[in-house]
Formats: C-alpha cells, sequence, structure tokens
C-alpha cells in the first residue's frame, strides 16, 4: 500500500510494560510449573463486585428484558442518574462546583486520558517521572513535545511545578494519589500547581482514579483547589473503587469555565464524545450509581478497607527492615527502593525466582524509576501475608 501511517507511534516503546512482564512469568511458569506464583504487579482488583452493585445491574437485566422498560443507545454523556450520583460525590468530597452537566461519562480514565489529546492542539506537555505510561504515549502518538518534572526521593515523588513560570503555556498530567508511588500531594503541594497553571495558562489533566483510598487530610478532588475551576479537568473512575475493572465505567469532569481561543473545551469534548463514542451501557451504569450511595457505597468501602490492610502489612515489614519506600497508606500501592541498589528488572527476576512474587520494575515508569519497583495490594490477605513473610528474608 501506499498510504501514509501516523509515524508517531514508532516513538512509542514497541511492547507494553506489563506485555514485558506477563512474557516473563509465562517463561518462568513453564519451566517451573510446580511454583505458586503471587501476583503484586498488575494494578487489578481481585475481590468480587459488592452484592449492591450486582442487584442494581440484575434489576437492571430485568428491565431490558421488559419491552417497556428496555433501553437502546444511552446518552452519549451518561444517564442524568448517574451523573446526578457523581455531582452528589463531589458535594460530599468538598467540590460542590461539580454540577452534573459538566460530568461525562465513559467506559474508563485510561481511555478518557488516550482521548483527550483529541481535543487539544500542538501543546508543549509537562509530565511527572515516573509516570502511568498512557500519559506519555498518548502524547507521542499525537507528537507532542513532552518535558518531565522529576519525581524522586529526594522529594518524596512530589514533584514541584517548574521555577520559569514565563514558560509556554502547556498541557500538565497529575496523578493523586499516585501511579506508581502511591504519593499524595498535600493541599499546599497541589495549591502550586493550580497557581502555577492558573499564572502561565495552562492546562492540568487530574487523575484522581485512586481518591476512594485517601484517609489523611489530603485533596480528594483538584476541585477542592480555589481556581481549579479555570484550568483542569479531572479524571476518575469506578475501576478501583467498585472493583469495575472488568466492567469498565467511569468519568472526566470538563468544567464550562475552561476557555481557550474563546472557545470552551467542554464544547470540544461533547463534541469528540458524541462523534467517537456510543456510551456506557445502562446496565453498567446503574451498578455504578449503586456503588455511590447507601449500601453500596459502605460495601465499596469495605472492599477498599481489605486492600488497604493488605498494604498496611507490607508497609510494616518494609518499615521494619529500613527499606525507602513511598505509598502504601492513601494508596494500594508499594513504591519501594530496590535493597542493594540493585536495577528493578534485576529486583523483579531475583524475588520471581526466590520467591514467586510478581511486582513491576520502576523502570517501565520512566527515568526516576530506576532501581525502584512497584508491589499492589490488589491480592488476597492470604497471599500478601505469604509475601510479607518471604519479603522479610530479604
Amino acid at each position: 500500500m501506499d498510504i501514509r501511517l501516523n509515524n508517531h507511534f514508532l516513538d512509542v516503546k514497541e511492547t507494553y510494560l506489563f506485555s514485558d512482564i506477563a512474557k516473563r512469568v509465562r517463561k518462568f511458569q513453564e519451566e517451573n510449573p510446580d511454583r505458586e506464583i503471587i501476583r503484586m504487579g498488575i494494578g487489578d482488583v481481585t475481590l468480587p463486585l459488592p452484592g449492591a452493585i450486582t442487584s442494581a445491574m440484575e434489576e437492571a437485566v430485568k428491565q431490558m428484558a421488559d419491552k417497556a422498560s428496555f433501553h437502546g443507545y444511552p446518552p452519549e454523556y451518561g444517564y442524568d442518574f448517574l451523573r446526578d450520583a457523581i455531582s452528589d460525590h463531589y458535594k460530599n468530597i468538598g467540590a460542590p462546583s461539580v454540577t452534573p452537566g459538566i460530568i461525562y461519562v465513559s467506559d474508563g480514565a485510561k481511555s478518557d486520558l488516550g482521548n483527550l489529546p483529541d481535543i487539544l492542539g500542538d501543546n508543549p506537555v509537562i509530565i511527572p517521572d515516573p509516570v502511568y505510561p498512557v500519559y506519555v504515549d498518548s502524547n507521542l502518538m499525537n507528537g507532542r513535545k513532552i518535558s518531565f518534572v522529576n519525581g524522586t526521593k529526594e522529594n518524596d515523588f512530589l514533584p514541584e511545578p517548574p521555577a520559569d513560570t514565563g514558560i509556554e503555556p502547556s498541557v500538565i498530567y497529575i496523578c493523586s494519589p499516585n501511579n506508581p508511588t502511591g504519593a499524595v500531594y498535600s493541599y499546599e503541594g497541589l495549591t502550586a500547581w493550580v497557581n502555577f497553571a492558573l499564572k502561565t495558562g495552562s492546562l492540568i489533566i487530574f487523575d484522581a482514579a485512586y481518591e476512594a483510598f485517601i484517609s489523611e487530610d489530603k485533596p480528594h478532588t483538584i476541585y477542592e483547589i480555589p481556581g481549579a475551576e479555570s484550568c483542569a479537568i479531572e479524571i476518575s473512575s469506578f475501576s478501583k473503587f467498585a472493583g469495575f475493572t472488568g466492567v469498565r465505567c467511569g468519568w472526566t469532569v470538563v468544567p464550562d469555565t475552561l476557555e481557550a481561543g474563546g472557545i470552551k473545551l467542554s464544547k470540544f469534548w461533547a463534541r469528540r464524545q458524541a462523534t467517537k463514542f456510543n456510551g456506557v451501557s445502562y446496565i453498567t451504569q446503574m451498578g455504578a450509581a449503586a456503588s455511590l450511595s447507601g449500601k453500596g457505597f459502605e460495601e465499596c468501602l469495605a472492599n477498599i478497607a481489605y486492600y488497604k490492610r493488605n498494604a498496611t502489612a507490607l508497609a510494616n515489614v518494609f518499615t521494619d527492615k529500613g527499606i525507602y519506600f513511598t505509598g502504601g497508606v492513601n494508596s494500594p500501592y508499594i513504591w519501594l527502593k530496590c535493597p542493594g541498589d540493585i536495577g528493578g528488572w534485576e529486583f523483579f527476576d531475583s524475588i520471581l525466582e526466590r520467591f514467586g512474587i510478581v511486582g513491576t520494575p520502576g523502570e517501565g515508569f520512566g527515568a526516576n524509576g530506576s532501581g525502584f519497583f512497584r508491589l499492589t495490594a490488589f491480592g488476597s490477605y492470604e497471599n500478601t501475608l505469604k509475601a510479607c513473610e518471604l519479603f522479610k528474608t530479604l
């Protein structure tokens, strides 16, 4: 063929981080068929959907089986009952400005993070390092120029804004609680980023997918910070909160106060979604709405408490051993310094061979991840305790 391709895809690593991990684990299993594997690598939930959610979805299925209550194409931006429920959730966490009309329901945070470059021009992009790969890859695929702000042990993996406020207006990615480091910005830290964006005319894309894990006095949403409605889009998800990794549902908040060149960003995002997305199923949205109030909300928090107990058990081991780490308090992730100053992939091979434990090398999240390692708390409590006993022998 003589067609042209988007050669910016050549700028992206040929294999996805977790594909590399899966390949190594498969090889280990083939060579060691009798060894038990404790999986602490991919951030996938393992507890079943809460009962109140499945009850709501079962009721929705019954409605779909009845001509009188059947639902066809869903509204492009989400059913009103779910947008109302999400808005009420924002009121409960201190952001009453997030009204239903600026909430756009989707099939997950990763999709929206990958799709947002569709509505943005050729702006410079500022991304923290280490970072969730989709921020980098989706912008490389669109030919964007990326610069990094460094998350390091010295700043507890919470980088501050660039000192130069005379920079060109940029698109800034922030994730708090952070994936992979588990670090969470304070009100002061997040305020510094909002003020930087306002001063430079920049846009923040704020990933709040792990908001429900916050237990300390930290901001749950960027819209708790004054001025954020004029400089920030927020993306969140039911994946970790309600266990929807296999169900798929999330949302993006695009305030009507966000404007560039006299055009509301919400106008472009609404048009993009209406053109390229057919909405989330009625059954899924019924389950999502059930997770945000009453029994469903309590059951979701109970699942989160289960995972956080796992994180605490891991954190206690590394604290006792004097191994530096972040996360484990307001996050399901432990981000630890590899013992003996070895590399992340070397540590991966070592604990897989020695313990049968699978984690994620920090190198997969950027240059500043070199020599670090991510463990997730999404496994069973029993397997987490097994892993803790094994890690005690490091």
